[in-house]
């Protein structure tokens, strides 16, 4: 037991008053004579007897009624359990991550957790908050109102740990109250590592009451025919779906066609047909659930013609000129004694078609085309070596050769979910005549295209987001294999020539560092921007001759078409999406916080910290002993004879 006026109990001296007054009776007696005290001495003995037990009954009374009294003007109590942390600041982690956009019982998770931020805080209550993309230090409710209220949901997932690492760095030596909202979507065990159990973290854990959700996965063109484009939208349903999800295009805010789709799996695909022109614009689904991924922007340019440049003999090009067609390609064949290393930059793709050697001078170029977003294929001649191929792929893509192999093989192994063949196969098939090779090198490395049936890969690719490089693992000619007589060869071949930057969809996942090549000049001090009627920002961007990298980072910050300007010229149109990371409600992970303190809403935890932190005062207890002993002391006085 502790007390705030210790220096009150020095007044336990004046217990020395009462005993004092009660031990030595100061009163003088008279003697009184009677003819007969027979009686009157039996009745002397009773009397003395019973007054010495009233006054004893007395003194303890007293006593005890002043030590109360005294006691309870130095206001004792016992230390509250919670006291060590009574000089808490408070942090708020507010998870505004897309999945809080779901729905509970008294609507949007993310809007009544605001609402409950803002109704249980005290006015004068300084905390702070912060969410997966803001801080808010040493605020109060009142000046924080506007922007908790007007708070945007984000992809950015919600990881505690690293914002708990922002309030450590502003504030190293300080304790803190944690109070943690999140629907546990996506939580991980170490997003949570440092919290202790025993420390004051409390999880807020709002639910969604309705957790099947369709997203809009994907869009990409399934096939190109001669006036118009056949575009595939994937559709993803999470839990059970039993009504058909009507599913809308729209190019730019005009309605382009409209159609339902039932899911019998949890993937489904919509088909829509377009004109082979300009598009810009987006699908749409009407799901209840989730909004931020019911929509997908994306774009698609008006095909130009690809550069293509083969680098060989010229026998031995004579196939690929039956492949890029003068519809779709300017194609162009040199042998390496006539190649015109000038014109190289310009190309989209190059192929180096069974070359018996590589050239620094040519090595240093195609590195350079390489980084620049240009697309590379490297077809091996049986004379080659696997030293001089390496000095070409070695430090830029990570495949290496080795061998010589002398050995047939057959290829037996697609990947089929490979960006190269990703809308080259309606179903997928192990079904087919095998091609086979006489020679070849050993490929070590790179992204398996095509495999022999030892596993070891025909075709590997590498990629720098930009620019892909393709190496064969044999020789093409008809003497050492009859790949090019296998249905596969067109496909392969046509897809490596695209460059996604001219031709295809257009859709750029924000936040997952992807980069956009565009072909401008740029003056010394001039940059371009890219902007929508609502926003506008500058991207990093970087001069490479006649083109420009641009790089997005994590921006924008909202989904939607936009555009690349230069000036007051448009460059390109291009689309932007929000990673669909947050689509599965039914990631939850709530089971992992078991271990702390779970509650319902802001206002509990308040009252736990203001319970856990109360001294227990007992100078009320006191007070009514003194009461207590005063009534004794009126009974004794009254009722003792």
């Amino acid at each position: 037991m502790q007390f705030k006026h210790p220096e009150i109990l020095y007044f336990l001296f004046l217990l020395v008053i009462p005993i004092v007054v009660h031990l030595f009776q100061l009163r003088r007696f008279q003697k009184q004579y009677f003819t007969n005290v027979k009686f009157l001495k039996e009745l002397s003995m009773q009397t003395r007897k019973s007054s010495v037990i009233k006054k004893w009954l007395l003194l303890f009374t007293r006593l005890l009624l002043l030590t109360c009294l005294i006691i309870a003007f130095a206001q004792p109590y016992f230390k509250a359990a919670g006291d060590a942390n009574k000089g808490n600041e408070m942090v708020i982690l507010l998870d505004n991550s897309f999945s809080m956009q779901a729905k509970g019982s008294k609507g949007e998770l993310l809007k009544r957790a605001v609402q409950d931020i803002l109704e249980s805080t005290p006015d004068d209550k300084t905390f702070s908050v912060i969410t997966n993309t803001s801080a808010y230090w040493d605020t109060d409710v009142r000046s924080v109102q506007k922007e908790l209220q007007n708070l945007k949901y984000t992809d950015v997932p919600f990881r505690p740990d690293f914002l708990l690492t922002k309030a450590q760095a502003k504030n190293p030596s300080a304790g803190r109250d944690i109070i943690i909202i999140t629907d546990a979507v996506n939580l991980r065990p170490e997003d949570i590592s440092s919290l202790s159990p025993d420390s004051p973290v409390y999880f807020i854990t709002p639910e969604a009451e309705n957790k099947v959700n369709v997203s809009v996965d994907s869009v990409y063109i399934a096939q190109v025919l001669d006036n118009f484009y056949e575009i595939n939208v994937t559709l993803q349903a999470f839990g059970q779906v039993e009504n058909e999800i009507p599913i809308a295009l729209y190019n730019g805010k005009n309605l382009t066609a409209k159609t339902v789709v039932k899911f019998n799996e949890q993937k489904q695909a919509a088909t829509f047909t377009i004109p082979k022109t300009d598009f810009h614009g987006y699908v749409s689904i009407d799901d209840k659930s989730l909004a931020y991924d019911n929509t997908y922007f994306f774009s698609i340019s008006n095909p130009e013609k690809l550069n293509v440049t083969a680098i060989g003999e010229t026998a031995q090009n004579d196939f690929l000129k039956r492949i890029y067609t003068e519809d779709e390609f300017n194609f162009t064949a040199s042998e390496l004694r006539k190649l015109d290393y000038n014109a190289l930059e310009k190309q989209d793709a190059i192929l180096l078609n069974e070359l018996q050697e590589i050239p620094q001078s040519l090595v240093t170029t195609l590195k350079s085309f390489y980084e620049k977003g240009g697309n590379i294929v490297i077809i091996p001649a049986k004379e080659a070596t696997a030293q001089n191929l390496n000095s070409l792929t070695t430090g830029i893509a990570g495949i290496t050769y080795s061998g010589p192999v002398n050995t047939k093989k057959q290829i037996t192994k697609i990947a089929f979910s490979h960006p190269l063949y990703l809308s080259t196969f309606e179903k997928r098939t192990d079904n087919f005549q095998y091609p086979e090779t006489n020679s070849g090198f050993t490929l070590n490395n790179g992204a398996a295209v095509l495999s022999y049936a030892d596993g070891s890969p025909f075709l590997a690719s590498a990629t720098n987001k930009l620019g892909n490089i393709y190496a064969f693992a044999a020789p093409l000619n008809n003497n050492n294999s009859n790949f090019r007589n296998s249905p596969l060869i067109v496909p392969t071949l046509y897809n490596m020539a695209q460059n996604n930057s001219r031709t295809g969809i257009n859709a750029i996942t924000i936040g997952k560092g992807e980069s956009l090549l565009l072909d401008a000049v740029l003056s010394k001090d001039e940059v371009v921007t890219v902007r929508n009627e609502t926003t506008d920002f500058i991207p990093m961007q970087q001069v490479l001759s006649n083109k420009v990298k641009l790089s997005f980072g994590d921006y924008p910050e909202e989904s939607g078409n936009y555009a690349v300007y230069k000036g007051d010229e448009k460059l390109k149109d291009i689309s932007f999406n929000h990673a669909r990371t947050e689509s599965n409600l039914y990631q939850q992970s709530s089971r992992i916080l078991n271990d702390y303190t779970i509650t319902d809403s802001l206002a509990t935890v308040y009252n736990d910290i203001q319970s856990e932190r109360t001294a227990n005062e007992l100078w009320k207890w006191f007070i009514i002993g003194t009461l207590i002993f005063l009534l004794l002391e009126l009974l004794i006085q009254k009722f003792v004879k």
